[in-house]
């Protein structure tokens, strides 16, 4: 019986800090476990959440994309120079010129992501440098087309994407619960995602077993391209502008939640749901931290810690599951 509890406590340990943490913040912070509280937290983490989700997947390939804060901002100023740029010339109103800039967004997203992956596969280049130079690349291309001013030229109904609300629920959240049952289906129930696990846990191998390494790996970089620019649809719906400030260190936030849920640098290891609980551990913290008063620095370094414990704890779990 002992044993099998430790079993229990040692696949679920993330679960059980989370839920000792959010019991520990609800005694102290009576507000805490209010349901538009619990729907605020699930939408603050929904931004960087969808993306996060993609994230996973490039992770367990063994890569990392540091660019997609970038393409957060180039998604809300792309969106809206489109909108204003077609209204402006007549050819048609701010209304519909949206859905042009969302869909050309997720276009240039989507090329991004594919340049990323051919310069990695083709090159053998890291992706660490690779992405590196994008971030600052994409950063530059957004601040150059915005001229370093947010662009306000979008349709009142658009704010429905990113503060909307269906039956109380807000739209983001929705979205990023349906990104993740979407992301969570192809990791666990198909045979692409089978393929970026083994080539994540081994390249040569799976190389060896007909696995296309270089299609996967592209696929993937795509993938989280493409979600960042959602993120940045969401976020520029929200503040119904489009920045080049906007995103600006997201990747570490991203990245950390991915980490803290289980998955390995290394590649080949890592689940999604992993991931969501990764996001409601820093959701939880943040928000039960800024209820509680506390410091904005002392924040960082609770946070901090917090971060390199979760890390700690799932690095031993893996020890002793090996």
């Amino acid at each position: 019986m002992k044993l099998e509890m430790r079993k229990v406590l040692n696949r679920y340990m993330l679960e059980c800090i989370l839920l000792v943490i959010s019991i520990a913040i609800a005694l102290m912070a009576p507000g805490f476990l209010t349901p538009s509280n619990l729907l605020n937290i699930l939408r603050n983490i929904s931004l960087q959440g969808v993306i996060a989700f993609g994230m996973t997947m490039v992770i367990i390939a063994g890569e990392i994309d540091l660019s997609i804060g970038s393409t957060v901002a180039l998604t809300g100023v792309i969106i809206a120079l489109t909108s204003g740029g077609l209204a402006k010339a007549g050819i048609m109103p701010m209304e519909t010129g949206v859905i042009v800039g969302i869909i050309l967004a997720f276009i240039i997203a989507a090329l991004v992501g594919l340049f990323n992956g051919w310069l990695l596969t083709t090159f053998k280049m890291p992706s660490f440098i690779i992405t590196l130079a994008m971030l600052n690349a994409l950063y530059g291309v957004t601040a150059i087309i915005s001229k370093g001013f947010p662009v306000t030229t979008l349709p009142r109904w658009y704010n429905m994407l990113g503060a909307g609300q269906i039956f109380s629920i807000p739209i983001p959240a929705i979205i990023l619960l349906i990104v993740f049952v979407i992301v969570s289906v192809i990791m666990n129930r198909t045979k692409f995602g089978r393929s970026v696990y083994a080539v994540g846990g081994n390249p040569e191998a799976a190389r060896l077993s007909g696995i296309n390494v270089r299609r996967v790996k592209i696929t993937v970089m795509i993938a989280v391209q493409v979600l960042a620019a959602l993120g940045g649809t969401l976020v520029s719906s929200q503040v119904m502008a489009g920045s080049s400030t906007f995103g600006r260190g997201w990747e570490l936030n991203v990245i950390a939640s991915v980490i803290i849920g289980g998955a390995s640098l290394f590649g080949g290891i890592g689940k999604v749901w992993g991931t969501f609980i990764g996001l409601a551990f820093l959701g939880v913290l943040i928000n039960g931290m800024t209820l509680l008063n506390i410091n904005e620095y002392v924040q960082y370094v609770v946070r901090g810690l917090l971060i390199l414990a979760a890390v700690l704890i799932n690095t031993m779990q893996t020890q002793i599951k090996k």
